[in-house]
């Protein structure tokens, strides 16, 4: 491989490890703390697990937001986060600050559907999303997406272009 044929950027979640790292030229940097689905790995529509295999960034939302702004829908709400807000709806799952949309490019693994059904990352609406900084990282608690804090989702966030290779490995 030249070293032309590396992507200028590309992203590695691992999930064993709970962390995201950015490879600039092959060159990693700093990982980042993450959090994935409490369920597992999984690409099954429905099933709250993280899938794994290769992906792309579909789409990045939120850009000019302000950090903790509330998302649903991949809309803003018009709300930002914080304390009181999250005590006022407790069990929300937060999308906050910026999504990175993931699109699995594997037919059958995470594009697509299986024997089992469904498996379509896309279509499952899988992020890389800011969460309240109140929530653990290191341990997986999402609903099936990558979680980061607000400021580490809003640095990688100009460092990705939709397109970036995202891989999700299981450790």
């Amino acid at each position: 491989m030249k070293n032309t044929d590396i992507p200028k950027t590309e992203l590695v979640i691992n999930i064993a490890a709970q962390t995201l790292t950015t490879y600039n030229n092959g060159v990693a940097s700093p990982p980042y703390p993450i959090s994935t689905a409490k369920n597992g790995i999984g690409s099954q529509q429905d099933s709250g697990c993280t899938p794994l295999g290769r992906h792309v960034i579909a789409q990045k939302i939120g850009g000019d937001a302000p950090m903790n702004t509330v998302f649903v829908g991949r809309v803003a709400t018009g709300e930002v986060y914080d304390i009181d807000l999250g005590s006022q709806y407790p069990q929300r799952d937060w999308i906050l600050s910026r999504i990175l949309w993931l699109k699995g490019l594997e037919e059958g693994v995470n594009k697509g559907s299986n024997e089992q059904g469904g498996c379509d990352t896309y279509q499952r609406y899988i992020y890389i999303h800011g969460t309240p900084d109140s929530e653990l990282m290191g341990i997986p608690l999402s609903h099936g997406c990558v979680r980061m804090r607000n400021a580490d989702i809003m640095e990688l966030f100009i460092q990705v272009e939709e397109g970036t290779p995202v891989t999700l490995i299981e450790g």
